[in-house]
């Protein structure tokens, strides 16, 4: 009751004289204010700016990345990295094809590729036997015999060797996005085919770009890709790159790292294949036959890990894309490929003599829903549904 006074609302400031000792009073409507209670709002105020200028300081980065950039479209949350990260970063793909060439160790065999069949009759639309064709269907199919889960660019999971292992299904979704060193032997290699990668190549990484981060991928650049067309025709060669044990402990046990990766299918040269037993057993993956390493900068890089996932599989068929800085010299952004819509083929697909899809120009296009193709699925009353 000393703060404030009731008066009413025609009540005014009441001067203070020398023989008047009660506080002035200053009318606020309904509320008259004391000398004492102007202190105590000017402190109040104080305060409020005081921390209000603390609140900014501390949220104002927050704000920045959420809720005022929530009035941009496409800022929310992690959408923003995307904005100014990804979106201009350059993507370099590191995996090859699979086709009935690929490259494969002599005891797994070929696979094959041929035209998908329809497995089983549908009363009114097809036979169980017939090919599925653009005209008379609408859509075609490719049909795999795949001789092993072992096959071009791929992802060992530990059960390829440990009957106690986590299968390619097993294998979380923390796998998606991780950062990405690329440790250069590829000079080594050229003066000895079958260098293997060792602790000193490692060091010397480090030495240039830091520890490596924990949680990485450690790939191993050795330019053995650049051969592939000729493995396709001539077979893997005798002498290839490797990395020693010595290295993958080094940096399972010491760095932490998610897995290594190496550009031969296999991971060393030894005769039962130590490294690839050590990690298998222990409970690591590695990724084999990656390709395009040379085009990849040694560190800044991250990579995005995909691979098909079968239920228990003991092999994972991957496709691997390094996502590098805008200024790295090779791959292409987002900006510059969007990949929607893509772009059409400069011909009508056919299928080669090895089953694969490949445009050719001796082709005669397909009438879609033309005649007694009126029917085909996409095509309604006769026409293309899609124009």
């Amino acid at each position: 009751q000393w703060l404030f006074r009731g008066r009413g609302p025609k009540a005014a400031m009441r001067p203070l004289t020398s023989d008047d000792d009660s506080e002035a009073e200053v009318d606020r409507g309904n509320i008259t204010c004391t000398r004492p209670c102007a202190i105590v709002i000017a402190i109040s105020w104080a305060g409020s700016l005081l921390v209000a200028w603390f609140v900014g300081r501390s949220w104002a980065p927050l704000f920045a990345a959420g809720g005022q950039s929530r009035a941009l479209a496409g800022r929310d949350g992690l959408h923003a990295v995307f904005q100014d990260y990804i979106r201009d970063a350059k993507h370099v793909d590191l995996t090859h094809p699979i086709s009935p060439s690929t490259p494969v160790w002599p005891g797994f065999g070929p696979s094959d590729v041929m035209a998908g069949v329809a497995g089983a009759s549908m009363k009114g639309f097809c036979e169980k036997g017939e090919e599925w064709s653009y005209g008379k269907f609408g859509f075609i199919t490719t049909a795999y015999t795949l001789t092993t889960d072992q096959l071009g660019t791929q992802l060992d999971p530990p059960s390829h060797w440990n009957e106690l292992g986590a299968t390619i299904s097993d294998l979380p979704a923390t796998y998606a996005l991780r950062p990405l060193v690329v440790v250069d032997i590829h000079e080594k290699v050229v003066q000895n085919a079958s260098y293997h990668a060792t602790p000193e190549d490692v060091d010397d990484w480090e030495k240039e770009h830091g520890t490596i981060p924990k949680g990485s991928v450690v790939m191993f650049r050795s330019d053995y890709h650049k051969g592939w067309n000729d493995y396709m025709t001539k077979g893997l060669p005798d002498e290839f790159p490797g990395v020693t044990l010595a290295t993958l402990k080094m940096l399972h046990n010491e760095r932490g790292i998610l897995f290594h990766g190496h550009e031969p299918l296999d991971t060393d040269m030894t005769p039962n294949l130590e490294g690839e037993a050590w990690l298998m057993h222990n409970n690591f993956v590695q990724a084999e036959g990656v390709a395009n390493l040379d085009q990849v900068p040694p560190s800044g890089c991250l990579v995005n890990i995909g691979f098909a996932k079968t239920e228990g599989g003991s092999g994972g068929y991957a496709r691997y894309v390094a996502i590098c800085p805008a200024d790295a010299a090779h791959g292409m952004s987002v900006g510059e490929n969007p990949g929607a819509p893509l772009a059409a083929q400069p011909h009508p697909l056919r299928r080669d003599e090895k089953g694969v899809l490949r445009p050719s120009p001796l082709a005669t296009p397909t009438l879609y829903c033309f005649g007694e193709n009126s029917n085909a699925l996409g095509c309604a009353n006769g026409k293309p549904g899609w124009k």
